[in-house]
């Protein structure tokens, strides 16, 4: 009795699972971002033309800065941490100002790093102030958000499913017919499983997609061979960073567009998770964007922001402990580390990965929609109007990649990110149309919110 009344108090977020339940829903979280995470340093590697030893030692160090950071995140170090199940990743909103860095005659990878360092730490400044926006996301705003966040996400889920961008047989049937055996998994488990079972639904399907795709020759593991057992991640390895103005503003601006989409990435998971995010805790989780970029620009790494398609994963486990993304984080860490396990991870193929974003992607639409179901539309029929132009806004990037080709191109960290567009275009409307909630009004309104989740888990545990 004493025991389950302790358990009552634990809030689902603090929950402590089994050490074999925080492995088995760790390494499920990264196999959901290891894709994403390693796409960054591949990109680049490509663009600058680096051997594929220093490509490797780069998705290594990616690894490696994901892990710490993911740590500080979920776990919490002094004033940093916003600790929600959140895993850190490199942002592809520095892809295209890295590889005009990078790429430039007269600038080079150190560049890149000097910006990444600058930004970190110019970043860990700007957050409280950042931190400040969080009255100018009401429902309205925060469900159009994390919406397209949903929206914006699928077309990489369908590029996975049909073997990625960039191959040859993209579109081949036997990529869409195991995508679709992967997607049919996990929504049988969700269907008829219960327990444990479905929490790792996603990661059964991929497993079994893996060991279809295997059988049939579809995975290509000589990578796995050549790759060295240990590798250890050092500071400058490629030598000291430069510091270069320019390139130390774009990263700024990147760093901006980071906080603004971290902004409704921290609202979604506090609204999966029952833990409504507040001020205090949205500026200690900016800040650890800014410090996990510091850290990256040291370590060899690029900008990271919380991952997006984690999120989703929450949606479709139910799993709200921090303590599984704090676990994926110390996976993260090992894989940086030993070269031949990342490999290994990395062996599996992106049409098998595509069924599971489907999935997740999907998810992270619905708890939008779910959000959105709060709004009055009726009364205010104002609110239409936000998400409606809102939603366009964010889907420009989505359907018309060269939309915005003949702008500056020092614009296009701002206009080439859907979600920045949808939530520049939620919160001036919201502001037109609604006006703005004062600062103090929020804050109680997120701890209101808190309160309710609170006092409805304790009825469930009643009754």
């Amino acid at each position: 009795m004493a025991s389950s009344s302790v358990n009552r108090s634990v809030h689902p977020c603090d929950e402590r699972l089994p050490a074999g339940q925080l492995l088995t829903l760790g390494i499920q979280h990264v196999l959901v971002m290891y894709a994403g995470a390693v796409a960054v340093p591949l990109i680049l590697g490509a663009a600058m033309g680096l051997p594929k030893d220093q490509v490797a030692f780069l998705i290594s160090a990616d690894l490696f800065s994901c892990g710490v950071a993911t740590l500080i995140q979920t776990l919490g170090l002094w004033i940093f941490g916003i600790r929600l199940p959140v895993i850190m990743g490199c942002t592809f909103a520095a892809v295209g100002p890295m590889v005009a860095i990078g790429t430039n005659p007269s600038l080079g990878i150190l560049d890149v790093f000097g910006a990444t360092i600058a930004a970190g730490v110019i970043g860990i400044f700007l957050a409280p102030m950042i931190g400040k926006l969080l009255r100018f996301f009401p429902p309205v705003v925060v469900g159009t958000v994390i919406a397209v966040i949903g929206l914006s996400l699928m077309g990489v889920g369908i590029n996975w499913a049909a073997g990625g961008i960039g191959n040859p047989e993209y579109g081949n049937p036997v990529y869409l017919l195991l995508s679709f055996i992967v997607l049919t998994l996990i929504l049988l488990i969700n269907k008829f499983a219960r327990g444990f079972i479905a929490n790792i639904s996603v990661l059964l399907g991929i497993v079994v997609g893996f060991v279809i795709a295997a059988m049939l020759g579809r995975v290509n593991m000589d990578g796995v061979a050549h790759a060295p057992w240990v590798g250890i991640v050092l500071p400058f390895h490629f030598g000291m960073p430069h510091f270069d103005a320019l390139s130390v503003a774009t990263m700024v601006i990147v760093m901006f567009v980071t906080f603004i989409e971290s902004t409704g990435m921290f609202l979604a998971v506090g609204d999966l998770v029952e833990r409504p995010v507040d001020q205090k805790a949205l500026v200690r989780g900016l800040r650890v964007d800014g410090l996990g970029t510091l850290i990256g620009g040291i370590f060899n790494s690029f900008p990271h922001t919380s991952f997006s398609q984690n999120v989703g994963l929450i949606g479709v486990t139910g799993v709200k402990s921090r303590f599984v993304c704090a676990t994926g984080g110390v996976i993260l860490v090992v894989l940086g580390l030993f070269p031949k396990m990342a490999q290994v991870v990395a062996s599996v193929p992106p049409f098998v990965l595509g069924g599971a974003g489907i999935v997740m992607f999907g998810m992270v639409a619905a708890n939008g929609i779910k959000t959105l179901s709060r709004v009055d539309f009726s009364k205010n029929q104002h609110n239409l109007f936000i998400v409606a132009v809102s939603v366009g806004m964010g889907m420009v990037p989505v359907v018309a990649p060269k939309f915005f080709t003949q702008l500056p191109h020092a614009l296009e960290p701002i206009l080439h990110s859907g979600i920045l567009l949808a939530s520049v275009s939620a919160v001036v409307l919201n502001i037109v149309f609604n006006g703005v909630r004062k600062e103090r009004d929020a804050r109680r309104d997120a701890r209101e919110a808190a309160h309710e989740f609170e006092g409805a888990a304790h009825a469930g545990d009643a009754h």
